[in-house]
Order: C-alpha cells, then structure tokens, then sequence
C-alpha cells in the first residue's frame, strides 16, 4: 500500500517549514519528511559551539514567526535560532515525520511522483526539495594522503578549540565558516596556518549601516546568478561575523594577530602539503572584492539621496609581507588537526531523474521545475535571486511555489486510486 497525498515536503529546515505553513494556511493536506530528530538539523548539528548568525535578527523572517525581540541589529547564537525553530513548529503544529530518510524520488507515469522512505512510500502530486544548497561537505581527493596520525574533517564536524587535540591546526579555505573558525582557534591560543581563498573582504558596518541592510535595500540580495556571475565571476559571500555583536573578518589582521596565511592546497606528497604561490593573489582578490562591495553601496546611496556621511574604512597590508609557502611539513609544523573549509554541494542523488542545469543549478525559475510539472525547489540562492537562499526571502520564495501548488490540483482529481499499481520511470 502506497499512501497518497497531495504534497510532500523533504527537509524542515527554514525553507521546509514556511512551505508547510503556507500550505497549512490554504487547508491543503502535506506532509514534511525529515531525516533528523528535530527542525533544523542542520544549524543544531552542523554548526560550532560558538557560533552565530552572520544575519542581524531583524532579517529573520521566517513566515508568522518574524523576529519580534527587543535586539533586531544583534545576532542569535546557534541554540537560540534552532530554539525559534522548534518553538515555530509546535505552534502552527505542523506535520512533520521525524526520523524518516528518503531514499528516492521517482517520477509516476500519469501524475505526480513516488517518494520512499526506509519504512514508507508515498504517492504525491507535488514535491518539494527544501534541503537546502549546502549538503555535502567538499574534501578534495588527496585528503587521504594525509598521515593517518592528523585528525581530519570538514567545517560541519568542527566543534570547539577544546575538543582539538594539542598541536597547530590547518584551515582549509577562507570563506565564512573557515575564517570565523579560523579566528576562534587562533584566538584560544592555537598555531593556526590558513589556506586562502577568493572569498571578498567587507565591512561589517558602513557609512552607519550594517551590510545586510545595504545588501537588502540597494537590491543587491535580488540579483540574479547571471547578473553576479558576469565576466567569469561567481558570488562568494564576504567575510564577516555576527559574534561579539558582529565584526569583519579580514586576513590582513589575522596575519597580524599570528595566523600564518598560505596560498591554496593543491596535493599532498610525502605528508607534506604542496601549495600554489597564489596567497598575495588571493589577498588582491579579497581586498578587490571589498572596493566592489563599497563602490556598489555608494552607488546606491548616492542615486537615493541618503544622509550617510562617507566613511574611509581602514587599510591593511600586512599579509603582502607573508612569505610565499609552496610546501608545508604537516608533522615537523606541529599540525595535529586538519579543519577542511571548502564549501558543499548539492546532492541530487534521491532523484532518480536529472534536473541541474549547465552551471550545476536546479533547472526551476522561481523554484519551479520548468521540467518535471510539481516538482519545486525551495531555499536555494538564485532560485530565483541570491535572497531565496536567506531568511530575508524565505516567505517570497516558499508563497511563489505554494501558489502553483495550489493551482495543480488534488491526486484523486488526476486518476490516482488507492492501493492501484504504480507506473514508475527512472
């Protein structure tokens, strides 16, 4: 027996839960399946002790359950966001399967698609993805050669400087989380050695605002993949912090402050770790990134005609005088812990049919498959702007989507019968 339902929902995280309470409100019959024991495992699970949002509250705009506290420019720790999370869900009592893994997600010839789960299947009309963009963490191929002696893994298995063992830490990657997890461990007193990306320097606050609400009001969070990635360049989020009321990460001060910077990984050979002589490149990519960001911002307040005094944001230089390391001894450095800080990918593989686009995208405008009839898309960036991947437009993302749900009609009105044999293409 195979139970049939109108729409099923894979994932409860931010995305997952304001599709379900827009369904909720229009009385259509769903269900939210999620792996975890709880809504939004991955901001439970896969962040550090310490961490912050990177988001002021006030952009926390999670549908009926919009940031309503006393501290809208400050920024919620790790427990206290999940907690809004848990505390959403038991109010609009919304209809979650907890512990439940999809395996699959296959196409039904005639209407709609089958969805299994270890211990169920269901029949809907509608699916939609809500498992967000950040699913697997990315470790290159030679991680292996490390020396099986140095402790290894990726951002979401980082914890705390405590639950290290004794001796210097290499970060691999200077985005986000590898900066702020960077900073944390450097500050605890650690020898930290930093692999450096292209992620751009930015201010936390400029000319008496902070970022996001120059992001959000200049329009830049409503552009689209094709407007940030003109010219060979991809949109990689700035360094900055939401913790101790939210600062700028920038590899200049670490440099200052000890951090030992390093060009990108390219193998690892003989347990040492080979290194392209790229980091002043990387530097003069991330200070470029941060006059970009400013010069788009004093564009806009100039065409508004907003009072917002200039304001000369300070230089630093010090990283340019770092000596170009091309390989590093892991063992004769001391470097017990290896923290890799590459990003994710997304992982398509629940679907048993083929639906990215040429720049690795899910092929949905709005978060509508263009494709697959009833298949969507919710919370990822650039479906259809950068904001679909923020709380700021996680209700303008999810209402466009319930909308054409609403409009694709019930199951037994498409000639789904209980209990009759499924017709399925892989």
């Amino acid at each position: 027996m195979v139970e049939s339902i109108e729409t099923v929902i894979i994932g409860a995280g931010q995305a997952g839960l304001a599709t379900s309470y827009a369904l909720k409100q229009h009385g259509r019959e769903h269900i939210i399946l999620d792996k975890a024991s709880a809504p939004g495992n991955s901001w439970r699970s896969e962040r550090w002790d310490s961490f912050t949002f990177v988001s002021p509250n006030w952009t926390f705009l999670l549908p009926g359950g919009e940031y309503d506290g006393s501290d809208p420019d400050g920024f919620m720790t790790r427990d206290e966001l999940v907690g809004r999370f848990e505390r959403y869900a038991e109010k609009y009592h919304l209809p979650i399967a907890f512990n439940t893994q999809v395996i699959s997600v296959q196409q039904v010839e005639g209407s709609g698609y089958l969805v299994k789960t270890l211990d169920k299947e269901y029949h809907t009309r509608n699916v939609v993805a809500a498992t967000g963009w950040f699913q697997l963490g990315k470790i290159p191929s030679f991680a292996d050669k490390i020396p099986s002696s140095i402790l290894q893994f990726h951002t979401s298995k980082y914890r705390n400087p405590q639950s290290l063992p004794p001796g210097a830490v290499l970060v691999v990657g200077s985005g986000q989380s590898g900066a702020q997890i960077a900073e944390e461990l450097y500050q605890s007193g650690r020898k930290v050695f930093l692999a450096t990306g292209v992620a751009p320097h930015a201010p936390r606050r400029y000319r008496g605002k902070d970022i996001f609400r120059w992001l959000y009001d200049s329009g830049f969070i409503d552009q689209t993949f094709e407007q940030l990635s003109f010219q060979g360049r991809e949109f990689v989020a700035p360094m900055i912090s939401g913790k101790d009321g939210g600062h700028a990460l920038n590899l200049h001060k670490f440099c200052r402050e000890g951090a030992i910077l390093l060009g990108h990984t390219l193998d690892v050979v003989d347990g040492k770790l080979v290194l392209a002589p790229d980091l002043k490149e990387n530097l003069g990519k991330a200070d470029m990134g941060q006059k970009m960001i400013v010069k788009n911002f004093d564009a806009y307040i100039q065409r508004a005609g907003l009072d917002a005094p200039l304001e000369d944001l300070p230089v630093w230089k010090d990283g340019y005088q770092a000596p170009e390391i091309t390989s590093l001894d892991l063992q004769a450095e001391g470097i017990n812990t290896v923290i890799w800080a590459c990003g994710y990918t997304y992982d398509p593989s629940i679907f048993k049919f083929s639906f990215l686009d040429k720049n690795g995208i899910p092929d949905a405008p709005l978060g509508i498959s263009s494709t697959y009839p009833g298949l969507f898309f919710a919370g990822i960036p650039f479906l259809p702007s950068l904001g679909s991947g923020f709380f700021l437009h996680v209700a303008k993302n999810t209402s466009l989507i319930v909308e054409r749900v609403i409009g694709s009609g019930h199951l037994e009105h498409q000639g789904y019968q209980e209990g009759a044999p499924l017709q399925t293409s892989i």
